[in-house]
């Protein structure tokens, strides 16, 4: 075998296929915040208008997509660690350096990923948060999902607490017999920057590639807020990963019958709570804070719940086509997912902002999701034939040699995967 054949691997094919449909969902969950002032991804009515058709866009991302395609990338950002840390055990390696190397480049990228590409990065979360869920790598699997169930619940009682505590002051605002009507004000006064925030987003994303680094320059500390924000979501989702690699589910070994279950289970609870808060946020008049706090906090268990039922549901839909061509294609986009994630953030800034086809803000909620489509065609359409000649996908590669700090061999060897 030549310096430049990779060696043969055993790859899961369920987990491949797992993280190709979270990429593709992925793209349906930021396709808003691609073309549109970020607020817009939260609430209608900053951006784009609320008809009713604007509504049910809006509504269809928020029930179907919105955070349940990031859970699930994290599930499986979670199963992956532990699957390379197994292996590098097993082969004599120490797992700890082969990890914190991996992380420490992971960071690297989504730096850069954040200043010179796209604001919404989430690989240097995934970066900080791995370092943390490292330490749990030999947990059992019910210790495994206690804890996470714990730690998410935590999250979800402090966010409501912190930005609960915004809506009740706020409310305030209008009672002139409140002690709270100042600081109720100041709050809304606060939040009705978010309209001239929007049109400032615009006039930047659609101007020249030179002030959008500059104003990413100027809000470096960014990726470090989100890690504090997100940790107590992203850390309990890892960890569910891990656990569910430990039991089989993430593997394909359960049952149709426990995997349908689950799907029973959470989905139809899920959708109710999802639906509750949706209309919560109607009845607003997709007023700001509320729209913050339902993001944040409200949606949280129903998102969970349809989290976990999506990885049953999509488990099952693997296990019926396992052979066939599109779960082949799919599986081929997960094992290139970080070139896909990448690839996407490269494509859709290139077509949306002002230094490429100047679209930002000029498409409707609807429309948006013509061009998800077409970035999927593409994912599917070029992931297996690289594949089929290669061993990894050209980012997947890149990482691999800066980790392992040599170059590593690219070819694939004929026969395997």
């Amino acid at each position: 075998m030549s310096a430049t054949t990779a060696p043969a691997s055993t790859r899961l094919v369920t987990l491949d296929a797992l993280r190709g449909f979270a990429v593709m969902g992925i793209l349906a969950m930021n396709i808003v915040a691609f073309a549109m002032p970020e607020m817009a991804y939260l609430s209608p009515k900053a951006f784009g208008g609320t008809s009713p058709s604007d509504i049910a866009a809006w509504g269809f991302g928020f029930l179907l997509v919105d955070g349940k395609m990031r859970g699930l990338f994290s599930i499986l950002f979670g199963a992956s660690m532990l699957l390379i840390v197994d292996r590098a055990d097993a082969r004599g390696n120490n797992p700890r350096s082969v990890h914190y190397r991996r992380m420490f480049w992971l960071a690297v990228f989504g730096l850069c990923h954040y200043f010179f590409i796209w604001w919404g990065d989430i690989l240097f979360l995934y970066a900080a948060v791995g370092c943390v869920a490292f330490g749990f790598r030999r947990w059992e699997a019910r210790r495994l999902i206690k804890w996470a169930l714990g730690l998410y619940t935590l999250g979800v009682v402090l966010t409501s607490l912190f930005f609960g505590a915004q809506l009740a002051v706020a409310s305030a605002a209008d009672d002139p017999t409140s002690p709270f009507v100042e600081a109720g004000r100041e709050v809304r006064a606060e939040y009705a920057k978010i309209d001239r925030e929007a049109i400032d987003e615009v006039a930047l994303y659609r101007g020249g590639y030179a002030a959008i680094v500059d104003e990413r320059l100027g809000n470096a500390v960014n990726p470090f807020i989100g890690v504090i924000m997100m940790m107590l979501e992203t850390l309990p989702m890892m960890m569910l990963g891990m656990a569910l690699f430990r039991n089989g589910f993430l593997t394909g070994d359960w049952t149709t019958d426990a995997y349908r279950r689950i799907v029973w289970r959470w989905l139809p609870p899920g959708t109710v709570l999802t639906l509750i808060v949706a209309w919560l946020q109607w009845r607003s008049g997709f007023d700001y804070i509320v729209a913050v706090n339902a993001f944040l906090a409200w949606a949280a268990p129903g998102r969970l719940m349809m989290t976990i039922a999506y990885a049953a549901l999509l488990l099952l839909l693997v296990r019926r086509y396992a052979d066939s061509g599109g779960i082949a294609r799919v599986a081929a986009a997960g094992r290139t997912a970080f070139s896909n994630y990448l690839g996407t953030s490269i494509v859709m800034t290139t077509i949306f902002y002002g230094y490429g086809l100047d679209l930002f803000g000029q498409v409707d909620r609807w429309t948006l999701y013509l061009f998800c489509i077409g970035m999927w065609a593409v994912m599917l359409l070029w992931s297996k034939p690289w594949l089929d000649r290669f061993a990894y996908g050209p980012l997947e590669w890149l990482w691999r040699t800066l980790a392992r700090g040599s170059l590593q061999p690219m070819r694939r060897v004929p026969g395997f995967q």
